[in-house]
């Protein structure tokens, strides 16, 4: 089978998908137009994040764990990085699980899902073998959620890789949600500048009312 996507240019981070479920103008301001800004969610994921994807490696009788793996499918035209893989002997064999490490609580929609079995379809391709499931470690509940690869969720995370393509080949900026999605998004100000805007004219009368 000819690799569709084999040049690195051509290649979207992984992280594209998720950014896309979450937001399409939030995924263009972070993966084509570079804007990105820090709240307290986002700092909390980074350090989160970079307990994570330490480089280190463990390694037991049954278990082998590696912490920020590469990835790449040239099949579907993705990149990025694992926060850790582990790897179960079974039956004499070397079976990848991926785990991506979130801050928050589990979700309702397949955000993180997708994002998670995007890295199964990389670690398929790039070591020729099945990768059934995974698991999403999130920080609040300070528990893992396993998460079935199935043949739904696959192509859902086909789908939107496809999706993510074509938004970022149309080069136009999608309008905002304008709504309960803006309320915590790091890139609210960048996104919204009428927000910013108001909020300063709003603190502006404020000290003008008090003289």
């Amino acid at each position: 089978m000819v690799a569709a996507f084999d040049n690195a240019e051509d290649l979207i981070q992984l992280s594209a998908l998720q950014h896309y479920i979450y937001c399409p103008r939030r995924c263009i301001l972070i993966h084509m137009e570079q804007e990105w800004a820090e709240n307290v969610f986002t700092a909390e994921g980074r350090v989160l994040h970079e307990k994570a994807d330490s480089g280190q490696r463990e390694k037991r009788r049954d278990l082998r764990v590696e912490t920020g793996v590469l990835l790449r499918s040239n099949a579907l035209g993705l990149s990025g990085k694992a926060d850790v893989v582990e790897f179960h002997r079974i039956d004499g064999n070397w079976l990848p699980f991926p785990v991506e490490y979130k801050r928050g609580r589990p979700k309702k929609d397949d955000t993180d899902r997708v994002q998670l079995c995007a890295q199964a379809l990389c670690l398929e391709e790039m070591l020729n073998c099945d990768v059934p499931k995974g698991a999403l470690f999130y920080g609040s509940t300070r528990r893992r959620q396993d998460v079935l690869f199935t043949e739904a969720l696959r192509q859902k995370t086909r789908d939107v890789a496809v999706a993510v393509r074509m938004l970022f080949s149309q080069n136009t900026l999608p309008q905002p949600p304008n709504d309960s999605r803006c309320e915590h998004c790091s890139l609210r100000d960048a996104c919204l500048p009428e927000v910013k805007r108001n909020r300063a004219a709003r603190y502006i009368d404020a000290l003008c009312g008090q003289q």
